[in-house]
């Protein structure tokens, strides 16, 4: 997985977000909300997989933003993670704006 950070307020997700990439990727979210103000865009565009683990992390990711009054947004999500986003119900509890309606 590979995390970029394009701005205060943008950040890329390129890769498997699964369990060997959680840790990482939280601990980036993580000072990303904590630091900023306004929407977090999350692009996922790049993300090839997801798990369990990486579902769970984006969940966490957007309660945590929620009590500092901000937002999780994701962005470009590909019709491979809008599938699984829906088959979940996570697209009613996660902010995705994408091509395809959610």
């Amino acid at each position: 997985m590979v995390v970029s950070v394009a701005s205060g307020h943008e950040i890329a997700l390129t890769g498997r977000l699964d369990v060997h990439a959680v840790s990482d990727v939280r601990d980036t979210l993580h000072a990303a909300i904590d630091a900023g103000v306004g929407d977090l865009v999350l692009d996922v565009s790049g993300v090839e997989l997801i798990d369990a683990t990486g579902l769970a992390m984006l969940v966490s990711a957007d309660r945590r933003a929620k009590h500092a009054d901000r937002r999780v947004v994701l962005r470009d999500a590909g019709p491979r993670l809008l599938r699984i986003l829906r088959a979940t119900g996570l697209h009613r509890v996660l902010t995705v704006e994408a091509g395809v309606p959610a």
